[in-house]
């Protein structure tokens, strides 16, 4: 239950961490306007700014950019999935880029070779945002100017987090028992404040359990720098735990996707009867090349520890997703369970 409260602390919040807003500026929806694409029209009404459609049902680069030709302004919200759609298209035409304004990404994670593919591709135009429909669009932002300043020595650091907390909540790195962590420990992460939920609709045992003790707990794993910039490490539910080890997927993916001839790769948990669970890897090729599972294994222990390296890989033309590019980890798993059961 989202209310108009919430509603007015998220769209102040795009204000204050995201984005200025111009009279005549506009917002295309690039995404579907029942995730995050719809919640920002608030802010773009509040100034006077045009909503711009695409006629094409499917997210068509070509259609995007032109559209940006036509008009100024713009902002579009979308997944980092369609983000590398866009950088692709963007790197073998020649476009007028002057209608674009701002790339807001959120919604999975933004691997750090990507996002720096999309800087150098299409300028100092990005914003990152994490939100959860329980706290729409708003827990924490990486602002544009910490996105583009490479001389910080942390840079690449801060490109791969989620940025800090936004001006309407508070966030904390938890342990089980709800109590914060220090900096660079691991824990779930917890919100509170004006943009949070009312609560589950007609459903107060689940509202009680996720709201307990007066914050939202997000289901993701996280930690803090010094600095305040929060690193999402994984969904809780995706940790992959080998012989007592945490594995965090994402860590070996990020891994995985500097090997030259990996366009995709998604990391999952499966059953071993010694260890409880083993890594395997899901990749997608680049059309015509090639990774064998002995260069993919070298890489990984160039870069990470052994335990963290698949056990095996899948090699796939496309990684499963829903309408909103994320990939569903879940069939991942359930392939690896029929492979088990013989099916």
């Amino acid at each position: 239950m989202i209310t108009h409260r919430n509603l007015l602390a998220m769209t102040l919040c795009y204000f204050a961490d995201v984005d200025d807003i111009a009279p005549g500026d506009g917002i295309l929806h690039a995404a579907p306007l029942s995730h995050g694409s719809g919640l920002y029209n608030f802010p773009h009404v509040l100034r006077a700014a045009n909503q711009v459609l695409p006629e094409e049902n499917s997210f068509d680069p070509a259609e995007l950019f032109a559209l940006c030709r036509r008009w100024r302004g713009i902002a579009l919200f979308a997944a980092p999935t369609m983000v590398r759609r866009l950088v692709a298209w963007a790197q073998v035409h020649s476009l007028d880029l002057s209608g674009l304004k701002t790339v807001i990404y959120g919604g999975g994670p933004m691997y750090l070779e990507d996002i720096k593919q999309g800087l150098s591709t299409l300028g100092n135009r990005f914003v990152q945002i994490y939100g959860q429909g329980e706290c729409p669009m708003t827990i924490t932002a990486l602002s544009r100017f910490h996105i583009a300043n490479r001389e910080h020595p942390r840079w690449p650091a801060r490109l791969a987090s989620v940025g800090v907390a936004q001006s309407a909540v508070d966030v904390i790195v938890a342990d089980a028992e709800d109590q914060p962590l220090q900096c660079a420990e691991i824990g779930e992460v917890l919100v509170r404040g004006e943009a949070v939920m009312k609560g589950y609709w007609r459903d107060p045992e689940a509202t009680a359990q996720i709201l307990r003790g007066g914050w939202l707990h997000a289901g993701d794993l996280g930690s803090f720098d010094d600095d305040g910039f929060l690193t999402l490490r994984d969904r809780s539910k995706d940790l992959i735990i080998s012989g007592g080890a945490n594995i965090y997927p994402r860590e070996v993916e990020e891994v995985l996707l500097r090997h030259p001839a990996v366009s995709e790769a998604s990391v999952v948990g499966k059953a071993h009867r010694d260890w409880g669970e083993e890594v395997a890897a899901f990749l997608v090729l680049h059309p015509g090349a090639h990774a064998t599972a002995e260069e993919l294994d070298a890489l990984c222990l160039r870069h990470i520890a052994r335990f963290k390296r698949p056990k095996l890989y899948r090699y796939v033309d496309s990684l499963p997703k829903n309408n909103y590019g994320k990939v569903m980890k879940r069939t991942l798993r359930d392939r690896l369970e029929a492979e088990d059961r013989g099916g």
